[in-house]
């Protein structure tokens, strides 16, 4: 048996199968952030301080990942003729790159009546065990989830720093948020310098 045909019979038994678990995998993905998305929309008419979520840097490789797998769906489903059963790999890459990761990103971070909308989902008020902040270039609250044992970031526009920690107080004063441990200290308010 000759080499190439080696590859032929490994190609045309392992790439189809690969694909599918790829696809599983992806499907499982869209769910998540569909159901994230969902998440979100019940909660917007509740929103109490927000700000849309940033672009990561590579968005733009992302949406062409989402071309790029439109364009093998397309090949081959319309110009091969293959069953759509034949794409469903590439066709949930093509819905992750071109509509589920960018519609996430249209969730609005902040402050909901229920918790904090932070970069991995919602954290209940009642769940946050710790905050701290993270300095530099750009601001960073630090939530620690009390339940899970995570530690979750939201990122803060400094046009929002003043209203996030009169928030944070206020929340701590109503026993919204019970820290374990020792308490935080939020400083003094950036507002009342200026």
């Amino acid at each position: 048996m000759a080499v190439g045909e080696l590859f032929s019979s490994f190609a045309q038994s392992v790439v189809p199968a690969a694909l599918w678990l790829l696809g599983a995998g992806f499907l499982v993905a869209n769910l998540r952030l569909l159901g994230r998305f969902l998440r979100f929309r019940r909660l917007r008419p509740t929103a109490v301080l927000t700000w849309p979520g940033g672009r990561p840097s590579a968005y733009g490789v992302s949406l062409g990942f989402g071309v790029l797998f439109g364009a093998l769906v397309f090949t081959k489903v319309v110009v091969r003729d293959r069953p759509l059963a034949d794409a469903f790999g590439e066709g949930m890459m093509f819905i992750y790159y071109a509509y589920a990761f960018p519609l996430s990103l249209r969730i609005g971070h902040g402050f909901y009546d229920a918790g904090v909308w932070s970069d991995k989902g919602l954290v209940p008020y009642r769940r946050i065990g710790g905050l701290s902040w993270q300095g530099g270039s750009d601001l960073r609250l630090v939530l620690i989830d009390r339940v899970r044992n995570l530690v979750r970031h939201l990122d803060v526009p400094r046009e929002h720093y003043g209203e996030v920690r009169r928030l944070l107080r206020d929340k701590i004063a109503a026993h919204d948020i019970h820290f374990a441990g020792k308490g935080l200290d939020l400083g003094s308010d950036e507002r009342e310098v200026v």
